[in-house]
């Protein structure tokens, strides 16, 4: 019986979580969720409100969303990044309401065996969020 190399068998399907919450995120159920004892690397993107934008003093700022083709979009963007940078898993999970200075608005997390996939497919993930997922943001500043 001839083997077939590790490299040549089917890989299981990635693990996909997109997903729209209208509280505080919390890191732990994501990594939970990546992670497993087949992936080498795990990486990670917070996008956290600042308190300042330029010159202005930001108080919070506050997301809205058509939420059920928003939640298709992430889905369907986290199933090609799955595909495109070759990742076991990928968590992306985008805050509503009100989201104060220091909070999380998204976060993404994603694995694979090796580094490269995990890093490069973070910043192509922002990118076509923002440009491809029906999330509105409204900036609240402490001078009106």
């Amino acid at each position: 019986m001839t083997q077939i190399p590790a490299e040549q068998t089917a890989r299981p399907a990635p693990r996909i979580r997109g997903e729209l919450v209208d509280h505080e995120i919390t890191l732990q159920p994501l990594g939970d969720f990546i992670v497993d004892a087949d992936t080498g690397a795990h990486a990670w993107f917070e996008g956290v409100t600042r308190r300042m934008t330029g010159s202005l003093q930001t108080i919070l700022l506050s997301y809205e969303a058509f939420v059920p083709m928003a939640t298709r979009q992430l889905n369907a963007l986290a199933e090609e990044a799955a595909a495109r940078f070759s990742l076991t898993a990928i968590a992306i999970t985008h805050r509503l309401g009100e989201v104060p200075v220091g909070e999380a608005s998204i976060v993404i997390g994603c694995s694979a065996a090796h580094r490269v996939g995990p890093l490069a497919a973070l910043p192509w993930l922002m990118d076509r969020i923002k440009a491809d997922v029906v999330v509105w943001k409204r900036e609240h500043f402490a001078d009106g």
